[in-house]
């Protein structure tokens, strides 16, 4: 069963996972733009964040390099579509693959909405190719947004 803080869909090519975290809209918003955050809870268990960059401007980009627990690297990247503070990100996101070239790109859009001293956060990703990389999106943001609570709770 699903915790009533952790609401998680995939219907289509896309996934919907909403998550009340125990701190205020305007941290949780700077958890996704300030580089030195998202290096302590960005990828699932296993996964180190070597280096994150945020140029957070409509068209700007961001990129995150990653060592996973088997030593492999891997990156995503995208571009802001659309900011607004503490309310909305929406942005691309695709990884690269060995050649520097980028796999397909899909459509993130981040809400988030204040619950008293919490915050709601709503993650939508869509255009997948298929369902199997829906789903491993799904897992693998499940168990970052287990990451981002408990840095939010303990730091």
């Amino acid at each position: 069963m699903i915790p009533a803080t952790d609401r998680s869909k995939a219907r289509g090519l896309a996934l919907t996972i909403t998550r009340v975290l125990k701190a205020p809209r305007m941290l949780v918003y700077r958890m996704w733009t300030q580089p030195h955050h998202m290096k302590r809870w960005l990828g699932p268990p296993g996964y180190t964040t070597l280096s994150a960059r945020v140029d957070l401007r409509v068209g700007g980009f961001w990129r995150t390099h990653s060592r996973k627990h088997d030593g492999t690297e891997v990156a995503e990247q995208g571009v802001f579509r659309q900011i607004v503070e503490a309310e909305r990100l929406v942005f691309t996101h695709a990884w690269e693959e060995d050649d520097g070239s980028l796999g397909h790109e899909t459509l993130v859009t981040l809400t988030f909405v204040d619950d008293g001293d919490r915050t709601i956060m709503t993650f939508h990703q869509a255009d997948f190719l298929t369902a199997e990389t829906r789903d491993g999106h799904l897992q693998g943001w499940g168990e970052s947004f287990d990451m981002l609570k408990d840095y939010l709770d303990h730091g």
